[in-house]
């Protein structure tokens, strides 16, 4: 339940400190007063997103913090997983920046939204004026049966989004795989293409290096046959000069030191010389000009380049990539096949799973709507409405969706002998109202929440009415906590605890402000409701036997 609330800069509030006490508690106000900022408030620690339009003093934070008794609830593996310490009173606290940076804590461990909401399906149910209007939609009909009948929805959802997953996989595959096939022979011409071509890393250099050498082999010959004759061919010639100076400088390195090792030195030039000869002749005889070589390797080049130009790169090496790139986008080709077999499998499997689940749901709705049509009668009765009839019909569909393949309507009549019509065209405000109060005091008996909030749920209520509804919630509230914002004396009356919410102006400033009521002002507030400000002698006794 929710012990206390703490609310700091958050709109019209400046501060409040409310502390709640077990049972029946009844909020009231004038209208505009701030009521609903209460509500607010409290959705953001239940994980509602805020900007900063809820900050009141834009230079200053907002702070809400809440205590809630969690004993017996079952949050403790929750808590666990969040790696939140377990107490059996949790505080929850969110607090939103002057820059917009929201922050909120659980314990003292710092949590995101997600949390907080799943924490908070588990805490409090707030019921706001709008959702009366849902009662009438078909989702939240079926939602309130799987409530009732205790429905294996959330086995059903799990399974239905596995199911969409692994068929949303499966289109995607199917669409790629149309793709590919519309490529696939432009695919398989330029890896053949590739393929043949047998491309080896570093060839290209070495075949460029080779249409050098064959493309001026003449050239090179020429230039060899000269070296060799400057070198070795006659008199004049390089070796034959050397070995003159050789013999001159024999005939005189007995007669200084320095000669003879001048004339070693030269002696191994000719050596070196002769060395250089040979290896001349050698590349002589090992060249020989072959056009029809260097049409192959002109041709070679040829298809390299053309290759290269066509795939955008520059070497071998890149085509070896592509081609590789596009044998493997081949064998993924190839496998598709495969997977779209494996997932088609994997489709039906979890298809037929959801079916089973969704046989399950139908029965457990049609058991909870003969369930509702019967337990729906007591309260309506208590709630003045001891003619009226709620008619639930559950009819399957062709279509499975989130919520399984059936149809939920809600038919209601108020009067005897009527026929049943769809609860949105038949209902008055009132009727929904009550009708809504009974669903609730149903839905929650079962669904073990420690605190409802009625947000106005009286609208469109007056009369004998209201005392029936203020009873039918003093009853709720022996089993939980019931928080009520009203403007019906008659159901503030029946409170065990009242707020009273107002404004007053604080420094050329409105601020909205909540104080808990003493027995005595709870009777004067009642009796204001009843008539006016100050209140009349006859409210004011009337307001003594309400609250008796």
């Amino acid at each position: 339940m929710l012990n206390t609330l703490h609310i700091e800069n958050y709109a019209l509030i400046k501060q409040a400190d409310i502390n709640l006490g077990t049972g029946f508690v009844a909020i009231t106000g004038e209208t505009g007063a701030g009521k609903s900022i209460l509500l607010g408030a409290l959705g953001l620690l239940l994980g509602q997103r805020a900007d900063l339009q809820v900050l009141g003093d834009k230079e200053r934070k907002c702070v809400v913090e809440a205590t809630f008794g969690i004993a017996g609830l079952g949050l403790e593996a929750l808590l666990a997983e969040a790696d939140v310490d377990y107490d059996d009173t949790l505080v929850i606290r969110r607090e939103i920046l002057p820059s917009g940076k929201s922050r909120a804590f659980v314990g003292d461990t710092p949590a995101q939204l997600p949390l907080l909401r799943q924490i908070g399906t588990r805490l409090v149910d707030i019921h706001s004026q709008h959702q009366t209007l849902t009662l009438a939609e078909g989702a939240f009909q079926t939602s309130l049966l799987d409530v009732i009948g205790a429905s294996p929805m959330a086995q059903y959802r799990a399974a239905f989004d596995e199911y969409a997953t692994l068929k949303k996989q499966l289109e995607e595959l199917t669409a790629t795989d149309a793709r590919n096939r519309k490529e696939l022979d432009y695919l398989q011409f330029l890896f053949d293409e590739l393929q043949s071509a047998r491309l080896t890393a570093g060839e290209q250099e070495e075949l460029e290096q080779e249409q050098q050498l064959l493309a001026h082999t003449e050239a090179i010959k020429e230039g060899l046959a000269k070296a060799s004759a400057l070198c070795d061919a006659d008199e004049g010639a390089a070796l034959s000069l050397l070995g003159q100076a050789k013999g001159i400088l024999a005939r005189i390195a007995d007669y200084h030191p320095e000669i003879k090792s001048i004339y070693s030195r030269l002696e191994s030039s000719i050596i070196e010389l002769r060395d250089i000869m040979a290896d001349l002749s050698h590349l002589d005889s090992a060249l020989a000009y072959s056009p029809e070589r260097l049409q192959q390797v002109d041709e070679r080049l040829d298809l390299i380049y053309r290759l290269e130009r066509k795939h955008d790169t520059n070497s071998i090496e890149g085509l070896i990539a592509v081609r590789d790139e596009i044998d493997g986008r081949l064998q993924s080709i190839d496998s598709t096949d495969r997977r779209i077999e494996q997932t088609m499998e994997m489709v039906d499997k979890s298809f037929a799973k959801v079916q089973e689940l969704a046989e399950k749901l139908t029965k457990c709705r049609t058991k909870a709507a003969k369930q509702l049509e019967a337990d729906i009668l007591t309260p309506l009765t208590q709630l003045g409405m001891k003619e009226a009839r709620l008619t639930v019909h559950v009819a399957t569909t062709d279509h499975y969706g989130p919520m399984g393949h059936d149809s939920v309507t809600f038919l209601f009549n108020a009067n005897r002998g009527g026929e049943p019509r769809e609860l949105s065209k038949v209902a008055s405000g009132g009727e929904m109202s009550r009708l809504m109060l009974a669903v609730k005091s149903l839905v929650t008996a079962r669904t073990l929440l420690p605190t409802v909030i009625f947000d106005e749920i009286d609208t469109g209520v007056s009369g004998d009415i209201s005392v029936a509804v203020g009873r039918m919630m003093s009853s709720m509230a022996q089993n939980l906590q019931v928080i009520a914002i009203t403007h019906l004396p008659q159901i503030a009356a029946r409170a065990g605890q009242h707020f009273k919410v107002y404004k007053e102006i604080e420094n050329n400033v409105t601020v909205t402000r909540i104080c808990e009521l003493t027995s005595d002002e709870r009777t004067r507030e009642v009796a204001i409701m009843l008539s006016s400000d100050p209140p009349t002698a006859a409210a004011l006794q009337t307001a003594k036997e309400l609250m008796q």
